[in-house]
Formats: structure tokens, sequence, C-alpha cells
């Protein structure tokens, strides 16, 4: 029998090991999980019975194998989730789905609401063409937004860089007033020393004229038309949170037969003479464990990868130890209330403001955004009707200022620039915190990202070692992007095919896209 060894129990490696097992009969499946918990940045963390979405999850795609696979895991509800009873609000219902009153495995509907938080007023994410938008703005701003607009369409720069791209879509006006401090908040980079690729990747094509087409589409009700990823009004998200479904497929992967271990961390790879990896080595309970296998799929993060691979060239080595990351930390905040009044038409319980995360664009604080649980799920809360549980997301470097910080630390600034914003009046109304810390949990597109074909190339001459996933590729991928880098290594596996390509095309929209019935969605 056939031996594959998954390194990563998060969307990508899970996905392959289900599958593997699901479709190859003959296929010994091992996972290997470097933490005590199933998702990567897509956990789901449970603090005194409140949960915390890590990095916040947005289900959706357009891709009929993501959404079945999804299905066939957590069916959609088919009665009204707890605060849907509460508002009597109506909503999709799946005919014969689980009640998520009775059950847990049940995947909900959720309405999406992201804004921009800018001079203490909400702006729509992406920027819509409101009348509260241009009153926002002012007379003032609304021309020079409107003239600068214009001037990209007539002057494009070259995109070369993060900042041009931005600049050619939106014009340099709501580029410096939406996109400038939060890029480089994000990635610790200014958006001009950024390769344009992640904008690519990551807008979807959005632009002035994407939210203006989809506007008129709005008004004139025009059948069959195409909703940029970024513009989707509806998403899919489990009852208790992202971490559920990948709780749920490790169940299932050990129900088929398949071995996972928790709290192994793989060290090494051995390569044979004829560049074939023959087994890897893992750490676990402080001892060291040898294991061979036949096929490596890695979701593992390319640079440690390759610094655990023997005999690696030179050249690549040095492209994949420069290979930049960016660490994540979130500091859970439980509050009676917050300051921010619902001017939306959108009813919420207790009338909290409707965003499930909200865009900081404050040049006063280095907090980038802000999840409110309560508006991903009515059972992310332990008392949804008396508090709410919000996430204060910071983008940091693995041992930088932050990253060393205590928990009691974290906390007094997270709480400090919460009444900066004015959203509490003073420290006295946290009923309670709880910092969590996420490595390598995006990859960055800087520093030696230019040479990755180089790198890619190599990889793939490597016969049975398979990359997957976002941090298996060294690419911002959404977790449907993530789980098709699988979907095609197990093709591969199971019908012998040598030429990776296709695992690599995933999400290169100029490729992958030609393939597929319809764009791919997002998933945050």
């Amino acid at each position: 029998m056939k031996k594959a060894l998954v390194i990563g129990g998060g969307p990508a490696g899970l996905t392959a090991a289900y599958e593997l097992l699901k479709q190859g009969k003959d296929i010994e499946v091992t996972v290997f999980e470097e933490s005590d918990c199933f998702g990567g940045i897509s956990k789901t963390v449970n603090y005194n019975g409140n949960r915390m979405d890590m990095g916040g999850h947005r289900f959706f795609s357009k891709i009929p194998e993501v959404n079945a696979w999804w299905d066939n895991l957590l069916p959609m509800q088919g009665s009204p989730t707890y605060d849907d009873i509460l508002l009597n609000r109506s909503g999709f219902l799946a005919e014969g789905g689980p009640d998520p009153e009775k059950e847990d495995r049940v995947m909900l509907t959720r309405h999406r609401v992201s804004r921009i938080y800018f001079n203490d007023k909400f702006y729509d994410y992406p920027i819509s063409l409101k009348p509260e938008t241009f009153k926002n703005f002012g007379l003032i701003t609304t021309l020079q937004v409107g003239f600068s607009y214009l001037a990209s369409v007539f002057h494009k720069l070259p995109e070369d860089n993060l900042e041009n791209f931005y600049i050619n879509r939106f014009g340099r006006k709501l580029y410096s007033m939406f996109f400038e401090y939060y890029t480089e908040n994000l990635w610790g980079r200014h958006p001009s020393e950024i390769d344009a690729s992640w904008g690519a990747q990551r807008t979807k094509g959005l632009s002035i004229f994407a939210i203006i087409k989809d506007v008129f589409g709005r008004i004139f009700k025009i059948k069959n038309r195409k909703v940029e990823t970024s513009l989707i009004e509806e998403f899919k998200y489990p009852k208790l949170g992202p971490g559920q479904l990948w709780e749920v497929a490790a169940d299932e992967i050990e129900r088929m037969g398949g071995t996972i271990l928790k709290q192994a961390r793989v060290t090494r790879l051995h390569k044979n003479e004829n560049n074939i990896i023959t087994s890897l080595t893992y750490e676990k309970d402080g001892a060291e464990h040898t294991i061979s296998g036949d096929y490596i799929i890695s979701s593992m993060p390319v640079k440690d990868l390759v610094a655990g691979i023997n005999d690696v060239p030179e050249n690549e080595a040095r492209i994949a130890a420069g290979l930049p990351y960016r660490d994540y930390m979130t500091l859970g905040v439980l509050v009676p209330r917050l300051n921010l009044v619902n001017q939306t038409n959108i009813r919420t319980v207790s009338n909290i403001v409707p965003d499930c995360w909200v865009y900081v664009q404050d040049r006063r604080v280095k907090l980038g955004r802000f999840q409110i649980y309560n508006n991903w799920s009515p059972y992310m809360i332990k008392d949804l009707e008396h508090t709410v549980w919000i996430g204060l997301e910071y983008f940091v470097n693995e041992g930088d200022e932050f990253w060393q910080m205590s928990e009691e630390e974290f906390s007094s600034i997270g709480i400090k620039e919460m009444i900066q914003l004015g959203l509490i009046d003073s420290a006295d109304q946290v009923l309670d915190t709880h910092m969590e810390k996420v490595k390598k949990a995006y990859p960055a597109y800087f520093d030696t990202y230019d040479e990755i074909d180089t790198l890619v190339d190599w990889l793939k001459s490597i016969d049975n070692l398979y990359c997957v996933g976002r941090n298996g590729q060294h690419r911002y991928n959404n977790i449907d992007h993530s789980m098709c880098t699988s979907f095609e290594a197990v093709k591969n596996i199971l019908s012998g095919a040598k030429n990776k390509d296709n695992i690599w095309n995933v999400n290169t929209e100029a490729e992958y896209h030609e393939t597929s019935a319809e764009e791919v969605g997002e998933v945050d």
C-alpha cells in the first residue's frame, strides 16, 4: 500500500487527506499538524464560552466542487438562527436542513457588512456611490475624488508596484485615504515596495468602474450580472466558527482510516539522489521520529519546507530563505456595549452596528481591523443579548515590539486604542480580554518574492512533492483556492500525472479561471 504524508492540518492539508481517503482506496494517509488544533489561520479559539475567528473568514465560492464539499460536511441551515428568531428576521433556509438551535453540525447564511472607519465615520467597503458616502466626504473631497479618478483613467501608471495598481483603479485621492496607510500597516512596507500581483489577486477586478457597473446592475435589475467578489452580500459560515469545519473534516479523516498526529512538527525531509523525497522527520513529545512515504503533500511555509530539505541548490535556498511573511495578533475584548451607533437599516440584537469586521484607517492607532463576533454567528457569543465580543487585529512581525508584549501589555494597548477611536469611553467598561498570536499568517509579496518562479520550478522538479495551500505556495489564497490546489494535487497523484502546472495555476486568474466555469469567489 502506498503512503501519503500530509504536512499541515489547515484547509489545504485536510482537504488533501480527505480526498485521498475518499478516492484512493489503496493509499495510507498520515497528517502532521504542528499545533493542537485544526484550521491553521482558519482555526476558532474558544475562550470562556466566547469564540474567536482568527482573521475573519467568509465562505463564498462559485466553484461547485467546493460548495458541494462544504455542504457535505456542514449542511446548510433549515431553520432560523437564534438572532433571526429574536429579531423575527427571515433568510435563506435549505429544505430539510438541520436546525442550528438543536444541532451543531450546520452551515449558516449570514449577511455581509464590512466597512471602513475613517475620521470617525463609516464608509462602505468597497467604497460605494451612496449619498451617505458623498455626505461623509463633503463637497471638496468629493470633487477631489472625482477629478483624481478621471486623471487615473486618462493617465495610467505602470503597474510595477501595488501603489500604482491601486491609483489606476481608484485614483490618487481615494488611494491616499483608504489604501495607503492600511496597506502599509498590514504589510509593514509602503505599497510602492510591494508587488502589484497581490492587488490583482485580492481585489478580483474591483475598481471604481466595477462599482459603477454594479450600481447600474442593481438599479436596472440586470439578470446574470457578474458580481465582483468583494461586492458579495451574503456568505456561508459554520455555526461555531471556521475552525468547526476543519474539526469535522479531521473527524471524517480518522473515521475513513486516516491517521492525524497533533503537536507533531515536521523538521526535515529526506531527498535521495533520484530527486525523490523518501521520508520525513518530525518532533513529537520531545522525541524525533522518521517515517517513510511515497507522496509528500506540503502546506507548510515554503521557507520552512525548503530549509528542511537536503541538497537544495544555493540559489533556490537563498530565495526561499528570503521569502517574507506577516504575523498576526488579535485581542478579544468583551464589553457590555459599543459607542458606535447603528445608522443602517439592518436590524441586529441590541442594535449594535451590523459589521462583521471594520477596516481601521486611522493614522493615530496601530489597530488594523476589528471584528464583531456577534455578527458572524450568534453562537460565537456566550451572552449575545448583553455583551459584545470583538477582536482587535494587529499585523506584526514575529519578535517585534508587539509580539514580545505580555497579554497584560497588549490588552492595555488595545483598550487604549479603542478609547482613542471612540469605541468605548473607559477601560472600566471592559469585562474580559484574551490574546492570540498566529505565525506566518500572511505570505508577503516583496523581498525575494520576485524570484519565486525560479523556486517554484525547482519544487515542481521533485516528482513526489506537492505544494498546496496559502503557505505551501507562498500565495495569498482564499480558502476555496487553497482547497482547489489540493483537489488538483490529489488528481495528479491518482492519475500519475507528472506535470504540476495545474496545481500552481490555481488562482492565477489568467490560467486557472479559463478552465473554471465561473469566477472564483471570496473566502477571507
